[in-house]
């Protein structure tokens, strides 16, 4: 999860005595979002891609109060990321050390590609929606609630706030579903999403089967 573990290098930082031109084309040509700009080995700033294309030539010196400063540290964590990816409407976001020299660059695919291996999007089960007030909120009745059912937490995570209530999205082992739903509910919780075909909506399933046709005949 360390960004250092994850810096990639193919991807230069010019000079702000380069030509914008050169350095859109590069930009184009890796499919990246931004560019970014060192003095002397110092990081400077980003440039959007697209700011570069309206651009109407000369050096990235003059573009300097276009500058945006946001950069990631190499020893940071990799979900630092993902706010700047937002933030700044990027796919690629520069790393420098403690002196703000220029390391290399983490992408969006990337970072994607590192979370596509944790359990938490990769194991099959199911989601989990649910609220409640923050007063009463606790992680540990959480788990609870699901292990006592025999479920198990592949990951969880505060997903949003409500006013005086708080959201947390739950990916779970598939057995004992219904269960795991009625017992938050009894414990104050609402159910806002669940992911998932529990054994009473099967039922009614073949049921509305069954009637539909009846209906035929």
């Amino acid at each position: 999860m360390f960004i250092k573990d994850y810096i990639s290098k193919d991807y230069p930082a010019f000079n702000s005595s380069d030509f914008i031109e050169v350095a859109n084309e590069v930009a184009k040509e890796f499919g990246y979002s931004h560019i970014f700009i060192k003095k002397k080995g110092v990081y400077q700033g980003a440039l959007s891609q697209q700011f570069l294309e309206e651009s109407t030539g000369g050096l990235l010196a003059t573009l300097e109060h276009h500058y945006e400063r946001f950069a990631l540290f190499d020893d940071g964590n990799i979900l630092d990321a993902i706010k700047l990816f937002h933030t700044f409407n990027g796919n690629v976001v520069p790393v420098i050390n403690k002196l703000e020299k220029y390391q290399g660059y983490l992408s969006c695919d990337d970072i994607f590609c590192e979370f596509a291996k944790y359990p938490l999007f990769s194991e099959n089960g199911a989601l989990l929606v649910i609220q409640i007030n923050k007063k009463n909120y606790s992680m540990t009745d959480v788990c609870k609630i699901v292990e006592s059912n025999n479920g198990k937490i592949y990951g969880c995570y505060i997903s949003g706030f409500e006013e005086d209530d708080v959201q947390i999205t739950l990916k779970i082992s598939s057995g004992s579903l219904s269960s795991i739903n009625e017992t938050f509910v009894r414990y104050g919780y609402s159910v806002i999403h669940k992911y998932y075909d529990d054994e009473k909506e099967e039922l009614l399933k073949d049921r509305f089967g069954f009637f539909q046709k009846y209906m035929e005949f």
